[in-house]
């Protein structure tokens, strides 16, 4: 039997805080090769979720401890949907192929992801183009998503400053 207790959360949470990327997980799938990938991922909100897309799976959220904020662009970077996970939604599926990015909105957020494996890295065609890598511009990116709306468009890169 396979659990996730509120103490591995919480030595989850302080693996994150202590990462560079800001961001820890822990598999509850036993090979990187298993068909149903799933995994607590403990996310602090100074962690830089990219804008992707899994092209060949659904991705099933659902928050474990605090609130994250999902955005879901179209192809040219705009806003099509905002969901808040924890507060107005519990459970949020993404489509394969949508464009998404997650911001951790509470320090100690974890997040439980299930989604068809085997794992496959996002590669740079499965990041946004209109998008800034990590780095200089994440902080701001990420200060644009918490106020980003329905209809708003992803600023180009190197207008963020």
């Amino acid at each position: 039997m396979k659990q996730l207790t509120d103490s591995m959360l919480a030595d989850l949470s302080r693996q994150a805080q202590q990462s560079p990327r800001r961001r820890a997980n822990h598999n509850l799938h036993a090979e990187l090769s298993d068909p149903i990938q799933r995994l607590a991922i403990a996310m602090e909100p100074d962690t830089f979720v990219r804008p992707h897309r899994h092209p060949h799976t659904w991705e099933l959220l659902f928050p474990l401890r605090g609130r994250f904020l999902v955005l879901h662009f179209d192809e040219s970077g705009t806003v099509i949907e905002r969901t808040r996970l924890g507060e107005d939604c519990s459970l949020l599926e993404n489509p394969a192929g949508a464009w998404h990015a997650v911001l951790s909105l509470d320090a100690g957020g974890v997040i439980f992801e299930v989604k068809h494996g085997p794992y496959t890295p996002v590669t740079e065609a499965d990041f946004a183009p209109w998008s800034p890598s990590e780095g200089a511009e994440a902080a701001q990116a990420m200060a644009w998503y918490a106020d980003a709306r329905i209809g708003d468009r992803f600023p180009k890169t190197g207008v963020l400053r």
